[in-house]
């Protein structure tokens, strides 16, 4: 296979704590020589675990680039036990430019792995993940929220795994994050994800979902930035006791937890995130918008469980995501 042209400026291997880029050459119009540089954080202090943290895996996601940039600037070297890589930016053009996706060739890096070196440059970002960084690491920690398009109860999630014992591993990790609501999660596409990569590599992976709608909160944010605290400490990085919180643990057992707009049109909420659902309880109307006098459409719970998820803008279209419904294990 070919060479990556990421090269790094941080050496992984070393003691101490390195601020620099992964770099990855890109010629464009606006820089015939240019590069794309995505900043890197690591820190090290003598032999012990990795954990390897990431934000903006999608660029409209921030909670975790929040944490994280607070995390790189103020972690210590003399504190740890091990390494701590922090990549704030994973999808580094998609950040800049504030949407899911990248500018530069329209790619979801969370659907595009193992990657390729001498593919797009989504694919190569992919690519050097998959065969430098997720190498280097025993625990795996990808910050997400909903973007613009998405917003959820704030969850930490694991997935369920044909290795249990690697399950049981992940699913510790998920619960000593702490955050409000723990979620056995079933992805709808998780055939190129990131975690799905990393998950078959052997590592201990956690994702989250810390509301969205493009933006943060107060609240938010410090979900993200105790998780990351706790993960030291599970992890054996940092010594100190576990940040303890309340936390309601939620399972996706089936695609019946899910619910798809059929037509395009106004969206209606008819209940919170939060709340507990009955099956054929109502939890959106669509408006037709075309006309007066037209009838909702209605949207009922498949299942009862806790309202989780719901698609975020005001108008809606058809196959887009409506609402998820968790089920309380």
């Amino acid at each position: 296979m070919a060479k990556n042209p990421i090269t790094s400026t941080v050496d992984f291997q070393r003691d101490g704590v390195q601020h620099g880029f992964l770099n990855l050459p890109y010629s464009c119009d606006q820089s015939a020589w240019g590069s794309i540089r995505i900043p890197v954080t690591v820190a090290k202090n003598g032999e012990g675990p990795t954990v390897l943290f990431t934000g903006a895996n999608h660029g409209d996601e921030y909670e975790g680039p929040i944490a994280l940039f607070d995390l790189a600037r103020n972690i210590r070297a003399d504190e740890l036990y091990g390494r701590v890589i922090i990549v704030p930016g994973m999808n580094y053009p998609a950040f800049r430019n504030g949407t899911r996706t990248s500018p530069i060739d329209g790619g979801n890096l969370n659907r595009m792995f193992p990657g390729d070196p001498s593919g797009s440059v989504t694919s190569k970002i992919a690519d050097y993940f998959y065969r430098a960084l997720l190498p280097l690491a025993d625990f795996v920690v990808d910050f997400h929220s909903g973007g613009k398009t998405l917003e959820f109860i704030p969850f930490c999630c694991a997935h369920v795994l044909d290795n249990k014992e690697q399950e049981e591993k992940c699913v510790a990790a998920m619960r000593a994050f702490n955050a409000p609501y723990s979620v056995m999660l079933m992805e709808i596409d998780p055939e190129n994800m990131y975690d799905t990569a990393a998950e078959r590599m052997g590592k201990v992976v956690i994702g989250t979902e810390l509301s969205g709608g493009g933006t943060s909160t107060v609240y938010t944010n410090e979900i993200a930035k105790r998780g990351i605290r706790n993960i030291l400490k599970h992890a054996g990085i940092v010594k100190g006791d576990l940040e303890q919180a309340s936390s309601t643990e939620l399972n996706v057992p089936d695609p019946s937890c899910f619910l798809f707009c059929e037509n395009s049109g106004l969206l209606e909420p008819c209940v919170d995130l939060g709340d507990v659902v009955v099956a054929g309880q109502i939890v959106a109307r669509v408006h037709p918008i075309g006309r007066t006098g037209a009838q909702p459409e209605e949207y009922y719970a498949a299942i009862g469980g806790v309202f989780s998820g719901r698609h975020f803008p005001g108008l809606i279209s058809a196959g887009d995501f409506l609402g998820l419904v968790t089920v309380p294990l």
